[in-house]
Formats: structure tokens, sequence, C-alpha cells
């Protein structure tokens, strides 16, 4: 991902974003020799104070022996995209896409153990199904510690975040407040999104 200096995300900016509630990512791992990668959409967690992401995958998913072969994988999260026309960028009228991605460069760890499994899912549902906190995994006891075999852990030691915030901030802000009125008046798929994305920037940077 080719990330120019004004459109570079810092820590506090991506940390945000992500904390917003975006937690499904596309995670790639390297394919064997002459295959192209390897590519899995997932959810996730992240734990940025420990610099590390868990989740979890089924055992025949390739993209476990793909790991073991390679443990360098990166992690990606897209979202508040949107294609802007030529004609509303002004000369030389070049069309272009916004949006915001983070990438997470890490080493992957399969996590085999039925321990050190059910740690990571009990980790996940206390994320994403906070409404049932008596859901344990236990391993070996009821039907989630019966599924814990066909499973697998993965956990991510982050070595770099690389993110792109990329709203045409080095365009003057009265041509971005005109690119946020032309997303508004067209309104449709994630513009809206987009459209808070560019005047948040604007503002950070003429603030």
């Amino acid at each position: 991902m080719l990330i120019r200096s004004w459109d570079r995300g810092d820590e506090a900016e991506w940390r945000a974003w992500l904390a917003e509630g975006r937690d499904f990512g596309l995670l790639a791992a390297n394919g064997r020799d002459g295959e192209g990668p390897v590519l899995v959409p997932t959810h996730f967690l992240l734990d940025a104070e420990a610099g590390e992401i868990l989740l979890h995958l089924a055992a025949p998913n390739p993209l476990l022996a793909a790991v073991r072969a390679d443990p360098a994988v990166t992690l990606a999260v897209t979202d508040d995209y949107a294609f802007a026309p030529g004609h509303w960028r002004g000369e030389p009228g070049t069309p272009t896409s916004y949006y915001a991605s983070v990438h997470f460069v890490c080493t992957a760890e399969v996590v085999e153990d039925a321990a050190g499994k059910a740690r990571i899912l009990n980790r996940q549902l206390a994320h994403f199904q906070p409404e049932t906190p008596d859901t344990r995994v236990t391993p070996g006891d009821g039907p989630f510690g019966r599924l814990l075999p066909g499973l697998r852990g993965l956990r991510l030691t982050v070595r770099e975040v690389r993110a792109k915030f990329k709203y045409d901030d080095k365009k003057p802000a009265h041509e971005q407040y005109a690119l946020a009125d032309r997303l508004a008046a067209r309104g449709h798929g994630r513009d809206a999104g987009v459209r808070a994305q560019l005047l948040r920037r604007n503002a950070r940077r003429t603030g």
C-alpha cells in the first residue's frame, strides 16, 4: 500500500477508527512457491496494548498450512471508501478512490492446545457477545468445549502498522469542502462515512 505524507494515519487516528467497531478484516499469508497468497476474511480481536491480534479458524483452513510454512502475515482492514469521479476534482479531472485502510504486519503463531484455544475463544466471546457473559468455553466440557478439536487459534504479534486515510488532504480546504458537498448530494453506499472522514481530516489539518 502506497502511503503519501498527506494521507498517513498516526497511531491515535487508526486506533480511534478501529475502536468505532471495525473488527473484521482480510488476513493474508504467503502461498506456496508459484501460487498466490492465501486470503481469509475474518473477525479478529485487537489487543493494541499487548501488540497482538487474536482469532480462530477451522482446522482444515488452508491459511493454517501457509502459516506453518511461513509465519509472516498481514491483516488488512478497509472501510469508508467511495469512488470520486474526475469532474468532482477539478483539472485535470482525475478520478480516484477515497478510503481508510489499516494494515497490520505480523508474525503468526498457530495455537494448538485446548487450553490456549479456549482462552482465545473466551476473549472473543467477551468482545463480540458481551450480552451472554456466562457463555464460556471449557476444554472437554459442554457443546463449545467439544468443538475445540475442530478449531485452531491464531495469535498474531504485530511488528508494524501501516495506516492510510486517503481523502484528498493535499487539496486546499475549500476544495475538500466542495467534495464533501458532492458526497452529501450523492448519498449512496459509504458516502456518508467518507464525507465524515474527509471533514475530520480537513479539520485536523486546518485546525
